[in-house]
């Protein structure tokens, strides 16, 4: 076993122990074993970080800055990302088992929200408003909200750390990120790259530990003004609790539970690529999975041996290898929720067609695998169909016509993502219109992007990450009035 690597927090731009002095290990997920070991802060940590992250907000070194200057530091991170993609990615591999060719192109593509929120820091210009009184000035003032707390999920850590980070500090804001207590390596090593950069001390501080300690802690603090969140559904909402009781605004991209709709007019090859793209990419193990396939009753046969196919075909094995297609489950215990919920699928009455285990290879023993699995005469009703499970778990159903499949894909708890595929383009239009998600995927699946608009409704959240959108999630509006006559009437005096 080689070394294990120590980290501690990050404050006010020192490296600090925890105040409790405990730590944790961070595991592979690919060898089952402890390769970093983690400092565990909790509530007298994040005190300590807040307030660093406060003091740095109302600072000169921070607030002195033009919004070109803080534009600048951003872009200077960006370049500095890009140098250090390749080993940020080996290190994500590493600490949550995703495949190293998906971590490369996010930690690739992570310079390019730096750059594109670089761009939005000397734009967020206000308004001049025309009054019905002429004697008065009447304009408006984008401005930061102060310091944001940012809990990241384990899934994707960089990437979705940047989805708030840039924004926010593009805007003028400081930061306290809490990473998942899985995989919080990838940032902590982002933390040398924010120095060089040169971004003043107490503007990122990283706090490593617990959702129930430091999580709680931090969504809780009266000096966080906002709160982004990315995780489960039930954490969501104990996190929009805590940040109400001081009235901190909070954005919540939650769960997700797909519907990848397949007309019988589509292009099925394209279909099955999207399909197995969405379900089995990244194990499952993305909240946009479309872990929810509703195929027309004509293509329901020839589209289900088709996936049942390509399912069994996929190569699992060391995600640090280009040529492997699945890797690991991230967590021992998300391994145990997926191997539940495929009982519960039996139980229920669905038909398993494909997988439904863990692997039998013995190279493949000590790390938490799990086959890339299908279900079908699923029903909506079925728990299977109705909850996130997290991970290379599908679940087909079929349906006869357009206003049926808009009915049961909408019934459903979430509203995260949806794939449509048809050639018809009036019908991709309409259904998109009637689909009840944040994001809707025509002939295509999982894309994103800095420049567009991402997040959910009903269960899946609220509140949008990237896009200009996003930038209203981290700034206020102020009015400003200025009388220009020169002269204030008596208020007492009736005109």
């Amino acid at each position: 076993m080689s070394e294990i690597k120590k980290y501690r927090l990050y404050i006010n731009g020192r490296w600090e122990e925890a105040a409790s002095g405990k730590t944790f290990g961070s595991i592979n997920p690919y060898t089952g074993e402890v390769w970093a070991e983690v400092a565990e802060g909790d509530e007298e940590d994040i005190e300590r970080a807040v307030q660093a992250a406060r003091r740095a907000f109302e600072g000169p070194d921070w607030k002195r800055l033009t919004p070109t200057e803080r534009g600048g530091l951003l872009r200077k991170l960006g370049d500095l990302i890009r140098d250090q993609a390749e080993r940020l990615a080996q290190i994500e591999t590493r600490d949550n088992g995703k495949l190293i060719r998906e971590m490369l192109t996010q930690t690739k593509l992570v310079p390019q929200w730096c750059y594109y929120y670089a761009g939005w820091a000397d734009k967020l210009t206000g308004d001049v408003i025309p009054l019905e009184k002429p004697n008065i000035f009447n304009y408006t003032l984008r401005e930061p909200l102060g310091v944001v707390g940012a809990i990241v999920p384990w899934n994707s850590p960089l990437l979705l750390t940047f989805w708030k980070m840039a924004p926010a500090l593009a805007a003028g804001n400081t930061i306290v990120i809490k990473p998942s207590e899985h995989t919080s390596v990838s940032i902590l090593e982002l933390i040398p790259l924010v120095e060089q950069a040169g971004f003043p001390p107490g503007v990122v501080n990283v706090v490593t530990g617990y959702g129930e300690t430091a999580g709680a802690a931090l969504t809780k603090h009266p000096l966080v003004s906002k709160v982004a969140f990315t995780g489960g559904v039930e954490t969501g909402k104990l996190v929009a609790k805590n940040a109400a009781n001081h009235l901190a605004r909070v954005s919540l991209e939650l769960g997700g539970k797909s519907p990848n709709i397949v007309f019988p007019d589509a292009h099925l090859d394209n279909a099955v690529n999207g399909i197995i793209a969405g379900i089995f990419a990244a194990s499952g193990q993305t909240c946009i999975a479309g872990s929810r396939v509703f195929l027309h009753e004509k293509i329901h046969q020839e589209v289900l041996g088709r996936l049942v196919e390509k399912a069994e075909k996929i190569k699992l094995g060391d995600p640090s290898k280009m040529e492997t297609e699945m890797g690991p489950i991230a967590l021992k215990e998300q391994l145990d929720k997926i191997k539940k919920y495929v009982e519960i699928g039996l139980q229920e009455g669905a038909k398993l067609v494909c997988g439904g285990e863990p692997p039998t290879d013995p190279e493949l023993r000590k790390g938490w695998f799990f086959k890339p699995t299908i279900f079908t005469q699923v029903h909506n009703q079925m728990r299977i169909a109705q909850e996130e499970i997290f991970g290379p778990v599908l679940s087909i159903l079929t349906f006869r016509d357009e206003d049926e499949v808009i009915k049961l894909a909408n019934e459903i708890p979430y509203g995260l993502g949806a794939g449509i595929w048809t050639q018809d383009i009036q019908r991709a239009h309409r259904v998109a219109r009637e689909i009840q998600a944040g994001t809707v995927w025509i002939n295509t699946y999982r894309n994103v992007s800095f420049a567009s608009p991402f997040g959910g409704y009903k269960s899946s959240g609220y509140g949008r990450e990237n896009g200009f959108e996003v930038m209203r999630e981290y700034t206020q509006v102020k009015s400003v009035w200025v009388e220009l006559s020169g002269t204030v009437p008596d208020p007492f005096v009736m005109r």
